[in-house]
């Protein structure tokens, strides 16, 4: 018989979500055998990426330190593809910030259950401020990557202006974090079918982005839908 603690883990996660995640990871493992079949590490990022989504979908900042995982592991698959602005990005940026999110998640549970955020507002005046960092940050990483002669440069620009919205939207708090992660994932999804033209093997990386790009959709429909309960004041399952 499932313990008490087994059982709230199992229902922790709707059937809906079971099935998102489960789907994921069938998409990631046949393309990855279909395409690459060679090492680890881009199966491994993909698994504990899209296992990052659906915890962070929960608001659970178990999915931050996931995520810090993953940035670390897709850093180095970018730098075997010339992709020093994906590097840059995810090592400089998205898992520093990433691990800023966690403690700011941590520090910010709805009604003391620390596997679920309190959602944040963001207000208009911040929002104006996010844009004029992230125009900085965009023209700083455009003169970077090119002295660098980074692949498909221009496109790499745009993946670190939405990445860069993206991880300050996470650490905010703010439901439209998945939005801009959405946004980040139509571009890395042609940056990579841009490098599998010229080798096979990242076909899979595209499979893993296109997944990324279901999970996050599905993250702000279920960030929206918290930050309704949560204004209604009432309680999801702890696990």
């Amino acid at each position: 018989m499932l313990s008490g603690k087994n059982k709230s883990f199992i229902n922790y996660f709707t059937k809906a979500e079971k099935a998102l995640w489960c789907i994921s990871v069938m998409l990631i493992a046949v393309s990855y055998f279909a395409f690459d079949g060679n090492g680890i590490l881009r199966p491994a990022a993909s698994l504990i990426g899209v296992t990052s989504l659906i915890f962070n979908a929960k608001g659970n900042p178990f999915g931050q330190f996931l995520m810090v995982i993953f940035s670390m592991l897709y850093g180095i698959i970018s730098f075997s593809f010339s992709y020093y602005g994906e590097m840059i990005t995810y090592l400089g940026m998205t898992a520093p910030m990433a691990v800023f999110a966690l403690i700011s998640w941590f520090k910010n549970p709805y009604n003391g259950n620390k596997s679920e955020v309190k959602v944040n507002k963001v207000t208009k005046k911040e929002t104006v401020f996010m844009l004029f960092l992230t125009a900085v940050v965009t023209a700083a990483f455009y003169y970077i990557l090119d002295y660098f002669n980074t692949a498909n440069l221009i496109p790499s620009t745009l993946s670190v202006t939405t990445s860069f919205i993206a991880v300050y939207l996470t650490f905010r708090r703010s439901a439209f974090y998945a939005v801009a992660y959405a946004a980040n994932d139509a571009v890395l999804i042609f940056l990579w079918v841009l490098a599998s033209l010229s080798n096979t093997a990242y076909i899979s990386v595209v499979i893993c982005f296109i997944v990324f790009l279901a999970n996050d959709i599905y993250g702000f429909i279920s960030w929206s839908k918290m930050k309704k309960r949560q204004m209604n004041g009432e309680k999801e399952n702890k696990f």
